[in-house]
């Protein structure tokens, strides 16, 4: 018998029972369903059974952790839907590309026909895997034996990523016959994945699930026609250059052509924002270009290039920070918790920084504010603008692209600007790297360099981050003008001897220690590149430092 001790109660297990089998018994006190348990810090799935004495917390679909491992069931679930009705060759070719509001695009070109009919037979397959409620089985091969299983599924991709692991074993996934590999947890059975949806889009399927905010509720598929546009041309660019996958990247870092890759790249995002200037200019009464995206996403390094291109084609850039229209730290709103909330609108000054602009529009002189975030006040500091014939005011923030921060501005005169890092590199097909791990680590890697931040910290802080860019952000990146992708497809390599140490410091009792493991795992599957090479006026600069700009 075993001491398990969950929720302040002490009971009493016998040998073979499986974490699921203890959920049951307090699932009825969750409003969610559970998805994971920690056994004394380490996170186990339900259908391992429990070993010794331990201290249970759960995690629901509302936990990242459990929301992460929702998807990824389903996902393997769809994988398995497609190897059944179309066959394993379509399975095997099926890449599970971008996320895209709640749903993944599963692209299927050239193996499976998009289309209502077809997403029909995947969705029905599925459900019908639902109502079986089918054991996920997770078995330790040798890393040979695993290299032989997808070798003989002709699996190469998986078969390269092994080939850079360093550790001697590797988990794989028996789903009723189906083989897969997946980096991260699984549900016990398929009965757990309840909500999903399939439509047809473009050359593949978007499997539609629920969000963590609402774990019960698949809500219908919203377009988002240039964001895919644009993730679609970067995982074109990829293809053409041979880079799909990070296996694809580590022959490159081991040919010893990355040097030439980050040239070519760096080149490749200079050209893009040439276009965009041009655009710009060509438009003949742009006045304000707006910049907006999620945090960490090279707003800044971006701004100053664009502002370059500019003026290489007779323009006159001045940047402004929406920032230092910050309402006085006093009329600040606070949040549910009581905290700053900073990334509402309503904490930022519209009203003024509408007549500042009028102002300038209208050839007047104006004094431009500066905040003072350590006393918490604008301050004027001589700061003077007057547009000129060949002036643009770069004015870049969080609600750049939200035409209630510059309502009275006409729309002629504003050139809006969506920037994020769109990562298109995967693990392997079957294996998508979420764009916002990117930025996380972004941002973790400048926090410690620029603020003395550790990595605890920003962890910690990044739900109520991410929960701002999806209210403030996200809801208005189709309104922009232009879309850039500041995503390196060699920098996830790069940042990985500066993150690393840092996710390494986080103690095993903090909250944050599930995440930096994950975090560390992830960066596993990289070579290290160092960033001798990188140019200083790069994007990446701005957060591992080194960049000839102002960030």
């Amino acid at each position: 018998m075993y001491k398990i001790t969950v929720m302040g109660e002490e009971k009493q297990y016998p040998e073979g029972t499986t974490y699921g089998q203890i959920v049951e018994e307090y699932q009825g006190r969750f409003e969610d369903m559970i998805a994971l348990v920690a056994a004394d810090g380490k996170i186990r799935e339900l259908f391992k059974t429990v070993k010794k004495d331990c201290k249970l917390t759960f995690f629901t679909l509302r936990d990242d952790v459990g929301y992460k491992t929702y998807v990824r069931t389903a996902t393997m679930m769809f994988l398995k839907a497609v190897f059944d009705v179309f066959g394993p060759e379509a399975a095997k070719d099926t890449k599970v590309e971008y996320s895209i509001g709640h749903g993944t695009y599963m692209c299927t070109e050239g193996c499976v026909t998009s289309g209502p009919e077809n997403a029909e037979k995947i969705k029905s397959r599925m459900q019908e895997l639902v109502e079986g409620s089918l054991p996920f089985l997770k078995k330790s091969y040798s890393m040979e034996d695993a290299i032989e299983i997808f070798r003989r599924q002709h699996m190469e991709d998986k078969e390269k990523l092994f080939r850079y692991r360093r550790s001697s074993a590797v988990n794989v996934y028996e789903l009723d016959g189906y083989f897969d590999y997946f980096y991260g947890y699984m549900l016990p059975h398929t009965g757990y994945v309840k909500w999903f949806d399939v439509v047809a889009y473009e050359s593949g399927f978007m499997l539609l699930l629920p969000t963590k905010k609402q774990p019960t509720v698949v809500a219908p598929f919203k377009e988002r026609r240039k964001l895919f546009e644009t993730l679609c041309e970067s995982d074109e660019w990829g293809r053409r250059i041979g880079i799909e996958t990070v296996g694809d990247l580590n022959d490159q870092i081991c040919n010893g052509s990355l040097s030439e890759l980050i040239l070519v790249q760096e080149a490749q995002q200079e050209r893009r924002i040439a276009e965009i200037a041009r655009d710009i200019v060509e438009r003949g009464n742009v006045k304000f270009v707006m910049i907006a995206g999620p945090s960490s996403s090279g707003k800044t390094s971006f701004s100053h290039r664009l502002s370059i291109q500019l003026r290489t084609l007779g323009k006159v850039p001045h940047p402004i920070a929406l920032d230092d229209y910050f309402v006085d730290r006093e009329f600040t709103p606070r949040d549910e918790k009581g905290d700053y909330n900073f990334e509402c609108l309503e904490a930022i000054d519209v009203k003024k920084f509408n007549e500042d602009m009028v102002r300038l529009l209208s050839g007047e002189r104006v004094e431009i504010p500066t905040f003072n975030f350590k006393i918490g006040k604008r301050e004027y500091l001589g700061n003077y603008k007057q547009l000129g014939p060949d002036d643009i005011l770069v004015i870049e923030g969080i609600h750049g692209l939200n035409d209630k921060m510059s309502y009275a501005l006409p729309g002629e005169s504003k050139y809006k600007i969506y920037i994020s890092a769109l990562t298109t590199i995967n693990v392997d097909f079957h294996n998508r790297i979420p764009t916002t791990d990117g930025r996380l680590l972004r941002r973790m890697v400048r926090d410690a360099r620029t603020r003395g931040s550790d990595a605890r910290r920003t962890i910690g802080m990044w739900a109520s981050v991410r929960r701002g860019e999806e209210e403030n952000i996200f809801p208005f990146q189709e309104e922009a003008d232009a879309m850039f992708n500041s995503a390196l497809i060699y920098e996830l390599a790069m940042l990985k001897q500066y993150a690393e140490p840092l996710l390494f410091q986080i103690p095993k009792d903090a909250p944050e220690y599930y995440e930096a493991k994950r975090l560390l795992k992830f960066l596993d599957y990289f070579l290290n590149v160092p960033s001798e090479s990188l140019p200083n006026n790069s994007i990446c600069r701005e957060f591992v430092g080194g960049s000839c700009f102002r960030v």
